[in-house]
This record gives structure tokens, C-alpha cells and sequence, in this order.
């Protein structure tokens, strides 16, 4: 059975930090591409950054862009979200997806999900 799950969410003052990590099992970690998504209530699920399977290429959200780091630990089987310079506008519940055809950059066709992290980030 496949399961991801997310840790790290909180609530933090804007311009703090926080660091997600999505811990899956379950599946063969390193022939999946990670990403990162959010949801904020009211909206629609939005991309925030992917990583393929080579942990080198790394794709990010324009609203992200420079604040935010994704990684992969293939050992651990672990992907993580460094989040830097956080905003208001930031706070959603954020989910991990994996996919073993193409880098999710898209919330559609994704394989698997993870339940959610709420980050706060307060003004």
C-alpha cells in the first residue's frame, strides 16, 4: 500500500521558515518524480515545485520562485519543501505527489497523494 506522508506544517510569522518533508513508502521512491502542491481555502489546488527523478531538475511555481527549495534523499525515500521568506499569501494545506509517468507539475493524472500539511503564516 502506497502512503505518503507529510510533516513539517505549523504556523509561522511571515518572513520565518518552515521545512515540509513527505516521508512515502510503498512504492519505488527513486523511479517516481516528487512535487509539492497547496490548497488554500477557497481555491483550487495549485503546483508549487516537482523534482524528476534525477534530483538535479527541479521546477518551481513562479509565486515560489526563489524562496522556496524542493529536494529528494533517495535513501530515506524522503522528498522535502524548504520554505524561506514566508508570506501571508503562503498559507494552504500543502500535499506531497509522487508519479512514476512525468513530473507533476499538474494536480491531474497525479499516481499518488498524501493527506496534507497545514502551513499557516500569519502578518
Amino acid at each position: 500500500q502506497v502512503q505518503l506522508l507529510e510533516s513539517g506544517g505549523g504556523l509561522v510569522q511571515a518572513g520565518g521558515s518552515l521545512r515540509l518533508s513527505c516521508a512515502a513508502s510503498g512504492l519505488r521512491f527513486s523511479s517516481c518524480a516528487m512535487g509539492w502542491f497547496r490548497q488554500a481555502p477557497g481555491k483550487e489546488r495549485e503546483f508549487v515545485a516537482a523534482v524528476s527523478w534525477a534530483p538535479s531538475n527541479t521546477y518551481y511555481a513562479d509565486s515560489v520562485k526563489g524562496r522556496f527549495t524542493i529536494s529528494r534523499d533517495n535513501v530515506k525515500n524522503t522528498v522535502y519543501l524548504q520554505m524561506n521568506s514566508l508570506k501571508p499569501e503562503d498559507t494552504a494545506v500543502y500535499y506531497c505527489a509522487a508519479d512514476s509517468h512525468s513530473v507533476p507539475q499538474t494536480s491531474y493524472g497525479v499516481d499518488y497523494w498524501g493527506k496534507g500539511t497545514l502551513v499557516t503564516v500569519s502578518s
